[in-house]
């Protein structure tokens, strides 16, 4: 299998997307397709197939006709806040505009031949790992452990999230010298 590769022609650090997919972001608890029943104006006729089969998703049922790759409306997104290749945990602090650890690594995207859009499947990769798998040399689904950088930029936050949780008294806070 071919690996997929951005539009700039880098790599994504996967031969199949789909590997990394749980559920499709639409799928509701009970096995209905969301999206033909919320956004049944984009594309009237999958809205008017699936209500005829109670708005079920033939790529929920293991045994079903389809697989993610074969609905036109698929979308998988990580909600999970941590890298998927090494497991760091995003840090973030409210009204903090620090660069975040984690980005958004899109491991599926249109096919130049067709010039349309692919499935969209999203997850997280800290940003040392996303370097890595961007140069080409690493793979989402490598055994890694945090890079060292990585780990002291994530205790750096957690340290002055715990400092500012110090009680300090109006007197010591505004004490002039």
């Amino acid at each position: 299998m071919v690996s997929e590769k951005t539009p700039q022609g880098s790599s994504v650090g996967v031969d199949d997307p789909y590997a990394f997919v749980e559920r499709c972001d639409h799928l509701t608890d009970d096995g209905r397709c969301r999206y033909a029943a919320e956004h049944a104006r984009h594309d009237p006729e999958f809205a008017a197939e699936r209500r005829r089969d109670d708005l079920r998703c033939p790529a929920a049922d293991p045994h079903g006709e389809w697989t993610w790759a074969d609905c036109p409306h698929f979308r998988a997104r990580q909600h999970d806040r941590e890298c998927v290749r090494c497991g760091l945990a995003e840090h973030r602090r409210a009204h903090s505009d620090e660069r975040p650890l984690l980005e958004e690594h899109h491991l599926s995207y249109a096919d130049d031949d067709r010039r349309e859009l692919a499935h969209e499947i999203t997850v997280y990769l800290c940003r040392w790992c996303h370097a890595k798998v961007h140069d080409s040399w690493a793979r989402v689904d490598d055994d890694a452990a945090p890079d060292p950088e990585a780990i002291a930029e994530r205790e750096g936050r957690r340290s002055e999230a715990l400092s500012e949780t110090a009680f300090e008294t109006a007197a010591e806070r505004y004490d002039e010298e």
